[in-house]
């Protein structure tokens, strides 16, 4: 049997836009909470929520915005994150979500190539000053307060919009943009929403961008809603439920999974507070009485070890996703057992599959649920292919291929980049290694290029990292290759522990013996307190392959 699987087709797609799916919601669900914004004490129902995105729809378009324009949005999770995202999709506006983490440079980068009418901002966090860094980029800003902006680095860029009170020079609060919104014809709100089609591009999602420029995945609609509609479904969620959302809102987790779930499928959104903490977050659960949570496996690990864990009630839990990097058996177990998350879920995809491609069902096995990322989702093709491009039989590892709905309209602006993934097939390439066995269910074993060969063997990360994970010590690991003369690479182990002691190079060499192939013992061991991680949580092996390169002094192995 080959590795190709196919999607159910019972239930249809959605077929209408953002703005259509927030209308229903408000004439389906009008009294009941659509929005819980913790950290800033909001609470909204779909009325009241339809109502301000509307507005805020009104006031962009008196701005002089219109259906096409690009709106960035720098800020971390707050209620108006959400308006802007809905508000921005009620008029056809592409919504640019922009990685908090960035700096200067990178934020310059994103709003050329995406060729910006405005931004909306929140004035920072923690050590990320937004206004400071915009001001860096765009020293004109500084001119009488609700002019249009002509900056000679961003030339397309007329608008700041400034969350959080008063605006500084050359900007406009957000409260402003809403009260020109309030005194203008939101008729006209309906009637541009009415000529939107659902295939329209509505937001671009700049990849993380370690292996070059960050590339802006577009987005529809279509993709998107679907998405989360159905990623929704597979965890049962309804109106009944309330979901804890921790994770950014600038990825396709938050705004796709979460937000655009809950739109669907009229669950209450619940944020925590703008950026992750596992005290903020345990609290928003009990406080809210949450039935489901989102996060990566980092998250949930600081959850689980935070040192007040047993102090909050969670019973109210039954359900969630876990995803956005390779989930810990372990680490899932825990979930399921001490947080009472019995119906929790895998989910795997990537941004350009808007992202879902694979998910566990609640009505799954345990043991499915650990092990693999569940059955294709509805709709969507898959299939692994080896090198040159054959589908391979079931159980043998190969890039996982997509195909359907999902995909991508390609890369802004960037046909060379978009035809190196999305063939003309509409098949989009992952680069991710996985096995699909004969009832259907996948298990990533990897990334093309975080794959280690060591003496011409192909080795696995995630299948040692899952291994480790059985020491009593070993509370979070991260494997990959460094360079090595002899062997090409050897395999390097960084390890968060609760006891270092038991935790050294010989002791996990020791552990590893005689329980997995020689090969696969790491050589290198490395005890730290934390691991370098993008803003969504994602280990960045990469920076610790260059720290251990630095630090035992090695060089990149030359090729033929």
């Amino acid at each position: 049997m080959k590795s190709y699987v196919r999607g159910s087709t019972a239930v249809p797609l959605l077929e209408i836009t953002i703005g259509d799916a927030l209308q229903a919601a408000a004439e389906r669900w009008p009294e009941r909470l659509a929005l819980i914004d913790c950290g800033q004490g909001v609470r909204m129902t779909w009325r009241e929520l339809r109502d301000r995105v509307d507005t805020l729809a009104m006031g962009f378009l008196e701005l002089g915005l219109g259906k096409g324009d690009r709106i960035g949005i720098w800020s971390l999770n707050r209620f108006e994150w959400t308006l802007t995202q809905f508000a921005a999709a009620r008029i056809g506006l592409v919504l640019v979500t922009i990685n908090p983490a960035y700096r200067t440079n990178e934020l310059e980068f994103v709003l050329r190539d995406a060729g910006c009418a405005a931004i909306v901002l929140s004035p920072g966090f923690k050590t990320s000053d937004y206004l400071g860094m915009l001001r860096e980029l765009l020293p004109e800003i500084d001119v009488p307060h609700g002019s249009q902006l002509r900056g000679e680095a961003l030339p397309d860029l007329r608008h700041v919009i400034q969350l959080g009170g008063d605006a500084m020079a050359g900007a406009m609060a957000f409260s402003a943009v809403e009260a020109l919104g309030a005194v203008g014809d939101k008729t006209l709100v309906a009637e541009l929403g009415a000529k939107l089609d659902a295939t329209d591009p509505i937001n671009i999602q700049f990849t993380s961008g370690t292996t070059g420029s960050p590339k802006g995945v577009t987005l529809s609609h279509r993709n998107i809603l679907n998405n989360g509609y159905f990623t929704g479904r597979a965890i049962l969620l309804s109106p009944e439920d309330r979901l804890c959302i921790p994770v950014p809102l600038y990825h396709c987790f938050g705004l796709s999974m979460g937000n655009l779930a809950c739109l669907t499928l009229g669950s209450t959104i619940v944020y925590p507070g703008e950026g992750f903490d596992p005290a903020a977050t345990l609290k928003a659960v009990e406080s809210e009485r949450c039935t489901a949570l989102y996060g990566v496996p980092t998250m949930f690990i600081a959850e689980l070890d935070h040192p007040e864990f047993a102090s909050f009630d969670l019973t109210s839990l039954r359900t969630g996703i876990m995803a956005g990097s390779p989930c810990p058996i372990e680490v899932m177990r825990k979930v399921v057992e001490r947080m009472h998350m019995s119906e929790v879920t895998i989910a795997y995809g990537m941004t350009e599959t808007s992202p879902v491609s694979f998910q566990s069902s609640t009505s799954d096995s345990l043991e499915r649920r650990v092990s693999t990322v569940g059955r294709v989702h509805p709709h969507l093709e898959v299939k692994i292919v080896d090198g040159d491009g054959k589908i391979v039989p079931r159980g043998v590892a190969g890039e996982l291929c997509t195909r359907g709905y999902s995909v991508m309209i390609g890369y802004w602006g960037n046909a060379e980049q978009t035809e190196k993934v999305k063939d003309a097939e509409g098949w989009m390439h992952s680069g991710d290694l996985a096995v699909i066995d004969d009832e259907g269910f996948c298990n990533i074993v990897g990334r093309l290029k975080d794959m280690v060969i060591r003496g011409g063997e192909n080795l696995y990360p995630r299948e040692i990292e899952e291994f480790l994970y059985t020491h009593p010590s070993v509370r979070d690991v991260q494997v990959f290759g460094v360079p090595d003369d002899r062997y090409g690479e050897e395999l390097c182990a960084w390890i968060i522990a609760d006891d270092s002691a038991a935790v050294d190079a010989d002791a996990i060499r020791a552990f590893c013996t005689g329980k997995i192939a020689h090969q696969k013992i790491p050589r290198y061991v490395k005890c730290v307190d934390s691991f370098p991680l993008t803003v969504s949580g994602k280990a960045q092996k990469f920076v610790m392959r260059q720290t251990m390169m630095a630090e035992l002094q090695l060089e990149e192995t030359k090729t033929a």
